[in-house]
C-alpha cells in the first residue's frame, strides 16, 4: 500500500467512473496553476489498475453505447485514441413498432457526423482509460481495499481502509499499515448500491419497472452494416447494436418472468423466439452468446452531495437501458465537476466547501431529469398495448421520422448534447 495517507481527492471505485474522473481531472489540469491535485482511488480489485494485452474483440455480452459527444469528450481527455480501434461506429438507426406502422430512421448524414454514436466492449473502454491515465503521476492507486468507515470533519474526511484482496471463510482481514487515508474531498464512484451514499445516509427513490433486460451477444445472417435497432414489442423494447466482427449486442426487454423463460431456454428455441420478436432484418440468428439477466428499476439518490463528498455516476442515478443513455448521464457528470473542481482549485478555493458542491448538485438536476423523463415516458408509451397508447406511439413515430425540428432535437438529446 501507498506510504502517503493525506491527498487532495479520494475517489471511491476504480470502475468506469472512478477512471474517467480521475482522468477528467488529471489531463484537464492547467499545469500554469501550480501542482495538479493529488488523487488517491480505493478499488478492491486487486488487478484493476492492471493494463492488460489487447485480445481483440470478445464474444462478451458487457457493452456500452457511447454518444457522440461522449467520445468526443474522451477525445478531449485523451483517452479516444486508445479506445477508437475497438469501437464501432453507429451510423444509422432504425426505430420501428413491431406489427404497426410507426417506423423512424436516423441517417448520421443528415445531422453531419462520422457517427450518431459508438458501441464498445466495457473491457475495451476501461483499458482504454487505463492507459490514458497511466502517463499521470498524480494518481495513486490503493487496489485490493475497501472503505470501511468515513469520518466527516469540518477540514478533511478521513476513510478507513480494508484489505479485501485477503479474506478468510467470508472475513476481510483489516490491513495492517496504513489503515486511514484523508482528503478534502471524497468522490463516491462506487456504483449503483454506493457504499459512501449508505455511509452518509443518503435515501434514494427506487421505481422498479417490472422488468428485465436480457443481454446477450448475437451473430446473424446479414452484415449489421452498422445500423442499431430499436425494435418495440408488446414486452419492451429489443435493441440491436452492431459490434465488430459483424456481431449485434442484444438488450431484450422482458417482464421478469419472461427472462428467466427466455434464459432457461435451449439455443435453438432461443433463436426462434428472438426471430418472432425481432424479425428478419439481419436475417435469422445464427450464434447467441451467454445470455444474462438483469432487473431494471430507476434508482435516484435524494441528494447528490454530503459534507465533503459528492456521488458521480450510477452512485447517483441507474436508469433503464431504453436509450442507451446512463453512462453517458454520468460522463456528463464526471465533465461538469471535473471543471468546477479544477476552476476552484486554480483560484485556490477549497474544493470541498459545500457551496462549490452544491453548486454541482443544482446544475446536473435539469439534465438528470431531462434524461430520466425520456427514458420513462419512452418505457411508459412502448410497454403499453392500451390502443389510444398505440395510435399515439405510432403517429409519434411518423412524426419523428417527418419533423425536422422534433427529429434534431430528439437526436441532438441522444448524442450528448
Amino acid at each position: 500500500m501507498n506510504t502517503d495517507t493525506d491527498f487532495d481527492i479520494v475517489i471511491a471505485g476504480g470502475g468506469l467512473s472512478g477512471c474517467l474522473m480521475a482522468l477528467a481531472l488529471s489531463a484537464q489540469h492547467n499545469s500554469k496553476a501550480g501542482k495538479p491535485l493529488s488523487i488517491a482511488i480505493v478499488e478492491a480489485n486487486p488487478k484493476a489498475q492492471h493494463i492488460s494485452a489487447n485480445q481483440g474483440a470478445s464474444f462478451d455480452s458487457r457493452i456500452l453505447a457511447l454518444a457522440h459527444g461522449s467520445a468526443a469528450y474522451l477525445a478531449e481527455l485523451g483517452a479516444w485514441s486508445h479506445i477508437e480501434s475497438n469501437a464501432t461506429a453507429i451510423n444509422n438507426i432504425h426505430i420501428s413498432d413491431r406489427g404497426f406502422y410507426g417506423k423512424a430512421r436516423i441517417y448520421r448524414d443528415q445531422h453531419q457526423v462520422d457517427a450518431l454514436g459508438y458501441v464498445v466492449e466495457m473491457s475495451s473502454l476501461g483499458q482504454g482509460l487505463l492507459k490514458a491515465l497511466a502517463s499521470y503521476s498524480n494518481v495513486t492507486w490503493l487496489t485490493g481495499t475497501a472503505i470501511t468507515e468515513v469520518n466527516w470533519h469540518p477540514d478533511n474526511v478521513v476513510v478507513k481502509l480494508a484489505d479485501v484482496s485477503n479474506t478468510v471463510d467470508g472475513e476481510t482481514k483489516a490491513a495492517s499499515t496504513n489503515t486511514e487515508i484523508s482528503s478534502n474531498l471524497l468522490l463516491g464512484c462506487d456504483g449503483a448500491k454506493s457504499p459512501c451514499r449508505q455511509f452518509a445516509n443518503i435515501a434514494i427513490h427506487q421505481q422498479p419497472y417490472q422488468q428485465s433486460a436480457l443481454i446477450a451477444n448475437i451473430q446473424m445472417s446479414k452484415a449489421h452494416q452498422n445500423l442499431a435497432y430499436e425494435r418495440f414489442t408488446e414486452t419492451g423494447p429489443i435493441a440491436m447494436l452492431p459490434m465488430g466482427n459483424d456481431m449485434c449486442s442484444l438488450v431484450w426487454t422482458l417482464t421478469p418472468e419472461q427472462a428467466q423463460v427466455h434464459l432457461s431456454l435451449g439455443e435453438d428455441d432461443f433463436k426462434s423466439a428472438l426471430e418472432t420478436a425481432f424479425g428478419y432484418w439481419l436475417g435469422k440468428v445464427i450464434r447467441v452468446s451467454e445470455r444474462f439477466v438483469y432487473p431494471l428499476s430507476l434508482v435516484r439518490a435524494e441528494t447528490n452531495v454530503y459534507h465533503r463528498m459528492a456521488l458521480v455516476g450510477n452512485a447517483s442515478h441507474t436508469i433503464h437501458p431504453i436509450a442507451g443513455q446512463g453512462f453517458n448521464l454520468g460522463l456528463r457528470d464526471v465533465s461538469y465537476l471535473a471543471n468546477l473542481l479544477l476552476s476552484a482549485h486554480q483560484q485556490g478555493r477549497d474544493i470541498g466547501a459545500f457551496g462549490l458542491l452544491n453548486q454541482y448538485d443544482q446544475q446536473r438536476q435539469q439534465d438528470h431529469q431531462a434524461v430520466i423523463g425520456l427514458t420513462d415516458s419512452l418505457v411508459t408509451l412502448f410497454s403499453n398495448q392500451h390502443p389510444p397508447l398505440v395510435a399515439g406511439r405510432n403517429i409519434a413515430l411518423k412524426a419523428l421520422n417527418y419533423l425536422t425540428p422534433a427529429k434534431t432535437a430528439f437526436v441532438a438529446k441522444t448524442m450528448g448534447y
